[in-house]
């Protein structure tokens, strides 16, 4: 059996230069060479895991199917390669040292003195290796391809035992069998408009002096790279001038891969590791159906999203490419609006009356309202009243985790009369408690507590918009990620009321989506999960609620439902 192949991609110069995002191509270019591919995320902070940082820290958290919360560029992996990753896929400092001290307590060491080298750095290659052998494309055996995405920028103090790590993976594995690919900046100095160079030579000479060498550079740039930077590169980083790449802005993330096949990265990749497919390589489709159409897209949509990390989209990352996806398979063009959930709120209009009444002027010109997951009370009643607003006025509303209590608790205020109602977790003195504590989370510890992962939900009925966008009879599976629910006790009255949760867990006393009844009569789409369907959308396959939602948006859900037929046998496990 031939050996498992690494491709470790580094980062110099700076962060946030699009790792992840070169890192998921490099595999869709071996992917469609005919490879099975899998990839691991190393992020240096000591964290165990990403699920307790906020998301002005790191973006979102992904939510995987085992219930890891892990780094968003393991969504990027997911949604680029179309693969189911784990918990173990994210590698962090925290769990390194959380491993390898729980073996020291044993005794696994037999009395000798732990240290970063060896021990620390032989965790992280064992680790490496027994995730790379672990098949993520629901297909059996080894993966071809294991490609390794460094977290952070070369030379960080943090990061020092996985590059002393991946050091001396180098050696285990074999040099042909392994390759570095180095993103770094290609920055544009004053007004001359002068590419310059020095950063990355820095970048790769830190990178050298700590053992490893790049196989590719790939340099982010705004625009492509000049021939003689490209030779200056080659010369000065010891790289052959066809392995510097330009990564130079492109109209879409998609195009990121056609970017490297137009310069031959999949032959130099194969030709280091000793692959022989790749002639094979074919993205004519990848091309249509991804870069070209989401540019040929005309007709728009607005879609207003009332969040509370609004400062940063990357908080919101799976939801938005969930929309982009949904776009692309309706024919239509996102136009995002943002609006921070406390600007719609009373005090606002004291405060900064411009801001509200941009705010609700986004509200009153958008085709759709989604309110996304988040925690804490700053914003609730900004996002109550978004809801609200959507249901009166007949606006498509999506909500999701949060979204979904929200919109009960704005039915219990507003229908049921009960104007007090709310969540325990932002008044737990409320009287009409309409979202409760999980009685089985932890009350003490916060870091993997919650429902977390693929959970069953059963549709209630066949009737119902979200029974037949997924075109199910029985039970869907989509992750969650959540320590609340709607009051169980509540749901007659709201049921009685017209809001009909359809969709229920598997002991039918939780519920999981609702949905307002009498479509379109009532309300063209008014529909809320407490689970993240975003987690789960892929480029060509849509996640249902959000296609149901840009569909009701552009007003064209009416004729595609009715053009479909339903519902089919249920997914199987």
């Amino acid at each position: 059996m031939q050996a498992t192949k690494y491709v470790l991609v580094t980062g110099g110069v700076v962060s946030g230069l699009g790792k992840g995002v070169t890192a998921s191509s490099i595999g869709v270019l071996l992917k469609n060479c005919g490879y099975r591919v899998t990839s691991i995320k190393i992020d240096p902070y000591l964290n165990v895991d990403a699920g307790t940082m906020s998301p002005f820290e790191h973006g979102e958290v992904f939510v995987l199917d085992d219930g890891g919360e892990a780094d968003l560029d393991l969504g990027n992996y997911e949604r680029f390669l179309d693969i189911t990753l784990t918990r173990d896929s994210n590698i962090t400092t925290g769990k390194i040292y959380q491993a390898v001290i729980e073996r020291e307590r044993r005794g696994d060491y037999l009395g000798k003195t732990v240290q970063v080298v060896p021990h620390i750095t032989d965790a992280i290659q064992d680790w490496i290796q027994r995730v790379a052998a672990q098949p993520v494309d629901g297909k059996a055996g080894v993966p071809h391809v294991c490609v390794i995405e460094l977290g952070g920028t070369v030379g960080d103090i943090e990061s020092a035992p996985f590059v002393e790590a991946l050091r001396q993976f180098c050696i285990r594995v074999g040099d042909n069998n392994i390759c570095n690919v180095h993103v770094s900046l290609v920055p544009v100095i004053g007004v001359v408009g002068e590419q310059k160079t020095k950063p990355t030579q820095h970048s790769v000479q830190v990178l050298r002096s700590l053992g490893i060498t790049p196989t590719l550079l790939a340099c982010r740039s705004s625009y492509p790279l000049e021939d003689s930077v490209r030779s200056k590169l080659a010369l000065f980083c010891n790289v052959a001038t066809a392995n510097v790449l330009s990564l130079h802005d492109v109209s879409n993330i998609w195009r990121v891969p056609l970017l490297m096949q137009e310069q031959g990265a999949h032959h130099i990749l194969c030709a280091k590791l000793g692959l022989t497919e790749a002639d094979k390589l074919d993205l004519s489709s990848w091309k249509v159906n991804l870069a070209d159409r989401w540019d040929s897209l005309i007709d728009p949509v607005k879609i207003t999203l009332i969040g509370k990390y609004t400062n940063l989209s990357d908080a919101y990352l799976s939801v938005i490419k969930s929309l982009q996806h949904a776009c692309m398979e309706a024919r239509v063009k996102l136009e995002l609006e943002w609006v921070e959930a406390a600007s719609l709120e009373s005090e606002s209009k004291e405060s900064d009356p411009a801001l509200y009444d941009a705010s609700w002027r986004k509200l009153a010109e958008a085709d759709g309202i989604l309110v996304p997951g988040g925690f804490g009370s700053r914003g609730v009643e900004g996002k109550i009243l978004a809801a609200n607003y959507a249901r009166i006025n007949k606006k498509p509303y999506l909500g999701i985790c949060l979204g979904m209590q929200i919109a009960v608790i704005e039915y219990v205020r507003n229908v049921l009369g009960l104007t007090e109602a709310n969540s325990t977790e932002f008044a737990p003195a409320t009287p009409h408690p309409a979202v409760v504590f999980m009685p089985e989370i932890s009350t003490t510890h916060k870091g993997g507590t919650m429902r977390l992962g693929a959970r069953r939900t059963i549709l209630q009925t066949m009737s119902c918009i979200s029974a037949k966008l997924y075109q199910r009879d029985q039970y869907i599976d989509e992750r969650h990620r959540h320590r609340y629910e709607v009051n169980p006790d509540l749901v007659p009255k709201l049921e009685e009321a017209g809001m009909h949760f359809v969709g229920r867990d598997e002991t039918g006393e939780r519920m999981e989506i609702l949905e307002l009844v009498n479509h379109p009569a009532d309300h063209p789409y008014y529909v809320a999960a407490q689970f993240h369907p975003e987690f789960k959308s892929r480029p060509g396959k849509p996640s249902p609620l959000f296609l149901g939602f840009i569909l009701a948006s552009s007003k064209r859900l009416d004729s595609y439902l009715r053009s479909r037929d339903f519902p089919r046998s249920p997914m199987k496990t």
